[in-house]
């Protein structure tokens, strides 16, 4: 078999030919295209990249000031409770102190009404004695009460212990003004001449006197020199009778103490 080599030689030119047409327009542009796909694929790699790097440096900047956040709050949170505790307890002590100031008024109030109460119970049984003595002293005797208390006083004076009467007398020698005689009631002039004359006659010695009004005197007569007294008044009954009455409450007051309750040896009827 002949081989024809022009034909041979023109395959070969055209195959050539066809490598570089084919080279020329068809895999130039198409690497050209791959290139410049991979190139666009890098760079969206590398700005994805660079965004998730972006995020992760927010996300960790966001979590560290989540976490200053959180420290900051509990802070506060601390602080706020620590100034709660302080200021709850300022107030309970504003309220023991206030409470303790009220309670401690309000006792003042009660012994004050208490004393007042004293006081007025005091008066009016002395207003009762008053009139019940009189009303005594009118109906059995014919005297008034006013002068019964002038002659009480002169029996104290006279039934004075010897010692007393010795003190008294010396503190009415040593004066030098007038001794002075108190009464609750105006002392008529035979009252304070029968006085004068006891006072002489018991404490051996001639001093003027002076009488006074003295109301505030619970019905009483006082005689006193150089800081020495000698008196006698219903308010000393009614202080025994006050004694007396405390007594008896506080007797009142106490427990009663039962006794044991012991077993007894059981008796045989007779």
């Amino acid at each position: 078999m002949l081989i024809d080599w022009f034909t041979v030689g023109a395959q070969a030119l055209n195959f050539l030919i066809l490598v570089w047409l084919m080279k020329r327009f068809l895999y130039q542009p198409i690497l050209h295209a791959i290139d410049a796909r991979e190139k666009r694929i890098a760079a969206k790699l590398a700005d994805a990249a660079a965004k998730k790097a972006e995020a992760q440096k927010e996300r960790d900047e966001f979590q560290q000031k989540n976490e200053e956040f959180d420290q900051q709050r509990a802070a506060l949170l601390s602080k706020a409770t620590e100034e709660a505790k302080t200021e709850r307890q300022h107030l309970l002590d504003e309220a023991r102190k206030a409470a303790d100031a009220l309670s401690a008024k309000c006792q003042k109030m009660l012994i004050s009404d208490a004393r007042n109460l004293s006081k007025a119970l005091s008066r009016r049984i002395q207003d009762e004695v008053f009139a019940i003595a009189r009303k005594t002293l009118t109906d059995l005797a014919g005297a008034s009460l006013e002068e019964r208390m002038g002659d009480i006083f002169i029996e104290r004076l006279q039934s004075m212990p010897d010692e007393a009467k010795t003190s008294f007398a010396k503190a009415l020698r040593t004066v030098s003004d007038p001794a002075l005689v108190r009464s609750t009631f105006d002392l008529s002039a035979a009252q304070q001449k029968a006085i004068q004359k006891a006072i002489n006659a018991n404490f051996s010695t001639n001093v003027p006197v002076r009488f006074e009004t003295a109301p505030d005197l619970i019905s009483g007569i006082e005689l006193s020199a150089n800081g020495q007294k000698v008196a006698w008044s219903i308010d000393e009954y009614l202080a025994s009778l006050e004694r007396s009455v405390g007594e008896l409450l506080k007797e009142k007051d106490k427990p009663e103490v039962k006794p044991e309750n012991k077993l007894k040896p059981a008796t045989r009827p007779q």
